[in-house]
């Protein structure tokens, strides 16, 4: 398939601000992409050419790239920068420049799909000695072979930042449409932009669309799904297997234990809700990996707990849920999650950190043992479980548990987990299935009246005076979807030195290469940076597009276990509002 035709797809997406008409154009191309393409196409489709659960990265600084686009242009480095600042988009920058380009190839043969994807994944295959000239070989290769729009769209997948609204929401719906609206009889009515079914046959498609969201918590990978209704017709067939991901499963808030049992059901169980980080345990033979609730492969810097896993966990083929917590070496009490938070994104001195900040891991879970225990219930997983994981203090063993109907004995335990340093309690059901990825009532949390909320960044100002450097007051946003709405802004709670917690030169650090747009004092954040936050109450608002603000919000700490799918959602908002109004 020729490059060009996906740059047509490219254009096509970047002209439309209409969610449905983007979902048409995908669909469009996935129905005309011929099978031994697809992976290819929708991967560079989304901007990537890793699947969005693998760690890999193409990895390549803009000053690399600039390289590559001297030698594809014939222009000199200081050309090449000098027209990326007039653009502000380096890939826009190349493209002008290839249309005055000094040399042109002579005889070019069309770029295919193919052939820009295998050369971007050799960039992230690439390391040692000779690794950066090859780099800029490949990439020049690509750039001199291609159109200007094509090197426009080859630059900024290399950068991976793409930006063609291609979202994740769109591709799921887009397979939906490319595979089922025949059977369903769905069409577009590009005027009303909207979907037209016949006899209003709405249940049909959600129904689609539900089974896409269910082998995507499982696959996570939109691509491998397209691919196999590509190729069989059918998702069936679909399994969870060690060394792969899953999406882990989500609970909703409970108001109090009473209202706890009312959701789960009595006999219910009740766990401890460490203020850990989730942590999903692979093990397939002698492989062991560990993932992060955002499915981040974090297996090298947790080398204590592969050991604990390989030492004491019994069987060759499982994967585990489980909450690793801090703890201190000396005493009976846990840390906060923020004394081990530094260990995640930690590449060097692992040894060293593994030391100072150890962490037990409590396992809660078990989604599979030598086959998929997904609808398997609970009360029958936590059997297993206990028969795999022995109690091994400070290292690992099963999650404290409790089952009971009575009110008082689960106050009682709720009480005995904060005064361990917990968050609070779970409550869940004994006859309930895992079901990755969704919110739904099998298990409900129990914690202090006082909430806290994970919400994400979207904006910063610079400071003035000593700040003046430094992003120090944050613009921050809830979910509502796939969209985010701003809810009030915080500069509270962080510190001026960086030994006496999260500064405002560490938060500096993590968003400025985040900033996607800058008008004065005020910056925009591509929203990936996740904090908790502690407030007052929440207020009416007609200035933030939530409708709600934060009275005196502070922040609590970062939460670099969690991403932009993972925080508060409008819904949530609106309840904690309702409960704080009828409190006063």
């Amino acid at each position: 398939m020729r490059y060009s035709e996906l740059v047509d797809v490219y254009d096509k997406l970047q002209k439309t601000d209409k969610r449905l008409a983007k979902i048409k154009i995908v669909a469009d191309l996935i129905r005309k992409t011929p099978i031994e393409s697809l992976k290819a196409t929708l991967l560079l489709l989304t901007g990537r050419v890793y699947p969005a659960w693998d760690d890999k990265k193409i990895g390549v600084a803009s000053r690399l790239i600039i390289k590559a686009i001297g030698i594809a242009t014939g222009e000199s480095l200081a050309t090449v920068e000098d027209r990326w600042k007039k653009t502000g988009d380096l890939g826009s920058a190349t493209a002008e420049l290839l249309k005055k380009r000094k040399q042109y190839t002579l005889g070019k043969s069309h770029l295919e799909v193919e052939k820009v994807f295998s050369n971007l994944r050799k960039l992230g295959d690439l390391e040692g000695g000779g690794s950066i000239e090859l780099k800029i070989r490949l990439i020049s290769e690509l750039l001199a072979s291609a159109e200007p729009e094509e090197a426009k769209y080859i630059v900024r997948t290399v950068l991976e930042d793409l930006r063609v609204g291609a979202a994740e929401g769109v591709l799921r719906d887009a397979i939906g449409w490319a595979f089922y609206s025949d059977e369903l009889g769905l069409s577009y009515d590009p005027e009303k932009n909207a979907i037209v079914l016949p006899d209003n046959n709405r249940n049909g498609y959600t129904a689609k669309i539900k089974e896409l969201e269910k082998a995507y918590s499982i696959t996570n990978d939109y691509v491998e799904i397209a691919q196999m209704l590509a190729e069989k017709g059918s998702l069936s067939g679909f399994s969870i297997k060690p060394g792969k991901p899953v999406q882990v499963m989500l609970f909703q808030k409970a108001k109090d234990i009473q209202d706890a049992f009312k959701i789960v059901g009595v006999p219910a169980a009740l766990e401890y809700k460490y203020d850990g980080f989730r942590v999903q345990i692979h093990r397939e033979g002698d492989s062991i990996k560990l993932f992060t609730r955002r499915l981040e492969d974090v297996t090298e810097q947790f080398p204590d707990i592969v050991k604990h896993v390989r030492e004491h966990v019994k069987g060759r083929s499982f994967i585990l849920d489980s909450e690793a917590v801090g703890f201190l070496p000396r005493g009976n009490t846990y840390l906060p999650f923020q004394s081990i938070s530094q260990r995640i994104k930690r590449k060097h001195d692992i040894k060293k950190m593994s030391e100072e900040f150890p962490v037990e891991v409590n396992v809660f879970d078990v989604l599979y043992y030598e086959k998929s225990l997904l609808d398997t219930p609970f009360v029958k997983r936590r059997r297993i479980l206990t028969d795999i994981v022995p109690p091994i203090p400070r290292k690992i063993l099963p999650s404290r548990i409790m089952v009971t109907e009575d009110e008082n004995d689960a106050k009682r335990f709720y009480n005995e987990a904060l005064d361990m340093g917990n968050e609070g309690i779970m409550a869940k059901s004994l006859n309930s299935i895992y079901q990755p990825g969704r919110r739904v009532g099998f298990g409900v949390k129990v914690k202090p009246v006082m909430e806290s909320l994970d919400l994400v960044i979207v904006g910063a100002e610079w400071g003035e005076g000593k700040r003046a450097r430094l992003l120090t007051s944050y613009r921050l946003a809830c979910r509502d979807g796939n969209d985010f709405l701003d809810i009030g802004k915080v500069s509270t709670g962080l510190k001026e030195l960086e030994d006496e917690g999260t500064s405002f030169k560490e938060m500096t650090k993590l968003l400025k290469p985040l900033i996607i747009d800058e008008k004065g004092k005020e910056v925009s954040i591509n929203p990936k940076i996740v904090i908790e936050v502690h407030y007052e109450e929440i207020q009416e608002s007609k200035n933030y597009s939530s409708g709600f603000a934060l009275r005196f919000p502070r922040f609590v700490r970062l939460r670099p276990d969690r991403g932009p799918k993972d925080i508060d959602n409008i819904k949530n908002i609106r309840d904690l509002f309702q409960r704080q109004k009828k409190r006063q």
